[in-house]
């Protein structure tokens, strides 16, 4: 039987990318993310491509809906043999000017949306004594990053889970990996929040973003996909992507340097505040 791998976030970008590249290793493909029209779409994609895949509308942050795809998933192909978890939001601002729903909206997503997964899942594979888990990180989540405080919070979250994960687990047959990438040329723009002093400051940073993505040394969805499909196939723990490696590489031996770079680089027109 073939084995079976869950995606969420898998409505564009990194998610999609993923989806079609493990259903060409003979994976079937269970598809989750909140927009049901694009997800079907994605399903339909690869249905016509001739690679079993069903498409299961979740909002992650949701323990109800998230239990809800654990069951369907597993009544449809009777077993999951690695969940990719993956859903998440891009949010930047100064520190001030997020607003309480903003840290949940970043948290609830990217941290607790794994979480739920997780919790929804683990049975099922503790039951079989194996099973793979594959967290999607951020190079946000090694380095701290200034003016992305609750995207840099939930991501260094996801970290630890994820190593925490890894030690408890492996012993009981269960595989649990990080992957580590940069920012990435995809989707993620048109959910990103953008806080700052003034609308001159949200619109200049939402720019900032969206010229750094057009630089072509940007990773694509591909680049990610490839690394989890590595981290699977060769039971890795953890893979930095790409151009995210200098990030990391640089952080440890010159941190201080890496601090007034991203400083710099992230204030925008918070500059008039600091003295």
């Amino acid at each position: 039987m073939e084995p079976t791998v869950l995606i969420t976030g898998a409505s564009q970008g990194i998610g999609k990318a993923t989806a079609f590249l493990f259903a060409q290793q003979g994976y079937r493909v269970v598809l989750a993310a909140r927009h049901a029209d694009r997800l079907q779409a994605v399903a339909q994609e690869l249905r016509d491509a001739h690679h079993a895949a069903i498409a299961i509308p979740t909002d992650v942050r949701d323990p109800v809906q998230v239990q809800t795809l654990a069951t369907k998933a597993i009544d449809a192909f009777s077993s999951i043999d690695v969940l990719v978890n993956n859903a998440g939001i891009y949010i930047s601002g100064p520190a001030e000017e997020f607003t309480l729903e903003d840290w949940h909206q970043a948290i609830d997503t990217n941290l607790w949306g794994y979480i739920h997964t997780i919790y929804a899942f683990l049975p099922h594979f503790v039951a079989r004594g194996s099973g793979t888990i594959v967290n999607v990180g951020s190079v946000g989540g090694q380095v701290p990053l200034p003016y992305l405080a609750p995207y840099t919070t939930s991501k260094f979250a996801v970290t630890g889970l994820t190593e925490a994960l890894h030690t408890e687990l492996a012993p009981k047959g269960i595989h649990v990996c990080g992957i580590y990438p940069n920012l990435i040329k995809s989707d993620f723009m048109e959910r990103a929040i953008f806080r700052g002093t003034h609308a001159a400051d949200e619109q200049a940073r939402r720019q900032q973003l969206e010229t750094i993505l057009k630089v072509p040394l940007v990773e694509k969805p591909q680049d990610v996909a490839n690394a989890i499909w590595d981290a699977v196939k060769h039971q890795k723990t953890s893979v930095v992507v790409g151009s995210a490696n200098l990030s990391v590489a640089t952080h440890k031996l010159f941190p201080s340097v890496m601090q007034w770079l991203f400083q710099k680089t992230f204030q925008n027109r918070d500059r008039n505040r600091l003295h």
